[in-house]
This record gives structure tokens, C-alpha cells and sequence, in this order.
């Protein structure tokens, strides 16, 4: 990908991916984000965004955050998931994801910032046992 040849970086994802390589899932999530040798797609990369995601790849967690925040490739936003995600993020390390959850949160309603949270407390212990 670094070298701009993204025909083959899919084609050597895709195998890894397919398999369940969160860090491959991501990044063809990116391609399909930024049309890097693909069609733009922000359905398709939401999906693969998504599936890393639910494998704790703290990056992706932050990626589906910021399209349930803005309702990308989506029917509509959803700042629950978009805190909660942004929250799993920033637990699996991911630097900026606390800079993203503090923006969001000053659009939300009090009763909105409780739901995330305990969708926070669902998938924690599940994608973060040990913190």
C-alpha cells in the first residue's frame, strides 16, 4: 500500500482478511474508505471496519465510531454506538479515540451518554477481558 500498488496489497489482504486477520480487515476497510484501488465504498468499508473492529483492532473501533457519528454508508447517525465505540477504542489504545469521544459527547443527551454506556459495559469484558 505504502508503494501506491494497491491492486496487489488487495490481493495479498484479501487471503489474511478472509481469514481473520483484523490488521488485513482493516486496512481493506481503509481501501474501500479512500477508494485506494477500489471503487469508494463507505458500506463496504464500514463492513470491514466492523469486523476488526469486533476483534479489538482499536483503529478500526475508532473508524466505526466516526460513521455512526456521521451516519456514513448508514440509514442514519447513531451517537450511542458512535461513544461507545470511540470508548472501546481509547481502552484498546487508540490515542485519538478519547479526542473523538469528548467531541461527540457534547452533541448527546444525558439519557443517549447512559446508553452507550452500558453498551461500553456489554463489550468490554468481551473485547478487553484483562483492563
Amino acid at each position: 500500500m505504502e508503494a501506491g500498488r494497491f491492486a496487489e496489497a488487495m490481493e495479498a489482504l484479501m487471503p489474511a482478511a478472509r481469514s481473520g486477520n483484523a490488521d488485513a480487515e482493516e486496512l481493506i476497510g481503509v481501501m474501500y474508505a479512500l477508494g485506494l484501488g477500489v471503487e469508494r465504498d463507505p458500506v463496504r468499508a464500514f463492513d470491514w471496519y466492523l469486523r476488526a473492529a469486533m476483534k479489538g483492532h482499536a483503529g478500526a473501533q475508532s473508524g466505526v465510531g466516526w460513521y455512526y457519528e456521521e451516519g456514513i454508508g448508514l440509514p442514519a447517525p447513531d451517537l450511542v454506538r458512535a461513544y461507545a465505540w470511540y470508548a472501546l477504542s481509547a481502552i484498546g489504545g487508540d490515542p485519538d479515540a478519547a479526542i473523538s469521544q469528548e467531541e461527540v459527547v457534547k452533541k448527546m443527551t444525558a439519557d443517549q451518554i447512559a446508553q452507550a454506556h452500558k453498551l461500553i459495559d456489554d463489550y468490554r469484558p468481551w473485547l478487553y477481558p484483562f483492563r
